[in-house]
């Protein structure tokens, strides 16, 4: 769910109409009100506390690994291959393979290139070697089954994300992708719900791309 993130552009997008109502004598008052509650949207968006969430019964490496957090994303997709073959495709999966990553990537760095990271992969390369050499750790590997890499994006505040495929009895296999992130403390959670709320809808789209672009993989090796 992306409530706040949609309250916030939303809120984003009314301050901006209002702003341009307002240039006009006889829509200035409507267009002031439309600013100020779109202003109000944003302010209650990026100041929604994050509800901590656990797990109750540890099904995987990453629940291991983390079990509580505040901020999260899930995403699945069904591949027909065997989970072997798709692991492979995870490994081996570049950014120029991701649809829209250079994008919104470009975007979330505001357009600067910087050093090498998993937002400033280079091309040919698989992005999990970027990943694993720019910032992240390898926290899990165990194939066929789940990897698991992270992070420490702040001092208290760690980020994990797995992989993780499941055959599903008839040669093919299913296949999920879990973000988790831990602020340990209040100020770290606040810091991290204003990033989160922004970047969230982008980062719901690369993941969604990045399981499509392992699908590919998967089902083109004969």
């Amino acid at each position: 769910m992306m409530i706040d993130s949609f309250a916030l552009y939303a809120g984003a997008a009314a301050v901006g109409g209002g702003a341009m109502a307002m240039l006009s004598r006889r829509q200035r008052r409507r267009g002031a009100v439309i600013a100020a509650s779109g202003a109000m949207a944003m302010v209650a968006a990026l100041a929604w506390p994050a509800a901590e969430r656990r797990v109750t019964t540890k099904s995987s490496q990453l629940d291991a690994i983390m079990p509580s957090w505040q901020f999260d994303e899930h995403h699945t997709i069904h591949v027909d291959a065997p989970p072997q073959r798709v692991f492979d495709a995870i490994r081996n999966v570049t950014a120029d393979e991701i649809a829209l990553f250079r994008t919104l990537t470009a975007i979330r760095r505001a357009g600067r290139a910087g050093r090498e990271s998993i937002i400033n992969a280079p091309a040919g390369e698989p992005i999990l070697a970027v990943a694993t050499r720019s910032g992240f750790r390898s926290l899990a590997d165990d194939p066929p089954r789940e990897m698991v890499v992270g992070t420490r994006i702040a001092p208290g505040t760690l980020a994990v994300m797995n992989f993780l495929v499941t055959p599903d009895d008839h040669g093919g296999s299913n296949v999920s992708t879990e973000t988790r992130v831990d602020a340990k403390t209040p100020r770290g959670r606040r810091a991290f719900a204003v990033y989160w709320r922004m970047i969230h809808p982008g980062s719901d789209i690369i993941r969604r791309m990045w399981l499509r672009a392992i699908k590919k993989r998967a089902e083109s090796v004969l």
